[in-house]
């Protein structure tokens, strides 16, 4: 059967704001939440970026058995995989299993903050494959140390230890990153109903397949176009451009190119009509995905849970 998650979106929310919105997508019936890491938001507009590991410590101690997932962190810059490690075995036990670590090569836009070079994809791809196999080795438990091409640990142990690790979830875009998740994963990511998962069924990957359909969600549809032009005009940014562009502001100068028709015919679904929605969702079902997530830009998020509680979530249950 498929889930139907909810987004919340670190980009345009804080902290606190982001546990009071998992909550309300536990009571109105959502089956799952994906929570996004960034250093940056895409825009300066969005306005945030907390820290995705103290954010999902909150959301832990405020719902009550929701199933919360990075979607995704990047394992191999910002943050040493090690750490990593720590965070989503310390986040897995809070949660009582009901938790799950998605992981890609990241864009540049979060992990150039330290300053090390930024390398190509068939680098960053290499660096994943390490740090995947650095935190199940951790998750072992006892001492464990790891000398690969790119990371090092040494003596590392970890105390805080879920019963059973979390599933790592490997976001692919493209035919060599999908067949990558097939071999490293437990399940796989993408945003939008992207053909990587049939190259992902081929090359024999098995487990949950994520992904995520962008609305925004008003009464009157020129209304929902107009908020999503002004809080997520990213979503009309094509090609290597998100993976590749280092601060808000290369991307508010690129947003530039992007118009309000180009908002209106995009990807974004902005009908209030409910069979829409269904109908959007439906594709990504035929499309092989199991666990399908809605992302609601702007601020308003309440008249979008009313929405979908009333009208969209009761089709899938």
């Amino acid at each position: 059967m498929t889930q139907i998650g909810y987004t919340l979106s670190s980009e345009e929310h804080g902290p606190n704001e982001l546990i009071e919105h998992a909550v309300r997508a536990e009571e109105v019936g959502f089956g799952f939440a994906s929570i996004s890491d960034h250093y940056h938001p895409w825009v300066s507009k969005q306005g945030h970026s907390p820290f995705v590991w103290s954010t999902l410590g909150g959301v832990a101690h405020a719902t009550e058995s929701l199933p919360v997932g990075v979607g995704v962190t990047c394992p191999i810059m910002r943050i040493h995989p090690a750490i990593v490690a720590q965070a989503a075995a310390t986040a897995a036990t809070m949660f009582d299993g009901e938790f799950f670590l998605g992981v890609g090569t990241g864009e540049r836009l979060n992990e150039h903050v330290t300053g090390e070079h930024w390398p190509e994809h068939a680098i960053r791809l290499e660096m994943l494959e390490e740090a995947i196999e650095i935190m199940r080795t951790l998750w072992q438990g006892g001492q464990q140390s790891y000398y690969g091409d790119h990371f090092t640990v040494e003596n590392a142990r970890l105390y805080t230890l879920p019963e059973e690790p979390p599933d790592i979830i490997v976001s692919a875009y493209g035919e060599r990153t999908a067949k990558a998740a097939a071999e490293l994963g437990d399940g796989f990511w993408s945003v939008g109903p992207q053909d990587e998962v049939e190259i992902f069924d081929e090359a024999g990957g098995d487990g949950p397949r994520y992904s995520q359909m962008t609305v925004c969600y008003a009464e009157d549809e020129e209304e929902a176009i107009d908020t999503a032009y002004e809080w997520w005009p990213n979503s009309a940014i094509a090609g290597e451009l998100n993976s590749q562009l280092p601060t808000p502001t290369h991307f508010e100068q690129a947003c530039e190119m992007v118009s309000r028709e180009d908002i209106a015919e995009g990807s974004i679904v902005t009908d209030p009509d409910p069979e829409t929605h269904i109908d959007n969702i439906q594709q990504f079902v035929e499309a092989g995905y199991d666990h399908v997530y809605v992302h609601q830009v702007g601020p308003d998020q309440e008249s979008f849970f009313d929405f979908y509680e009333r009208e969209v979530l009761p089709e899938f249950q």
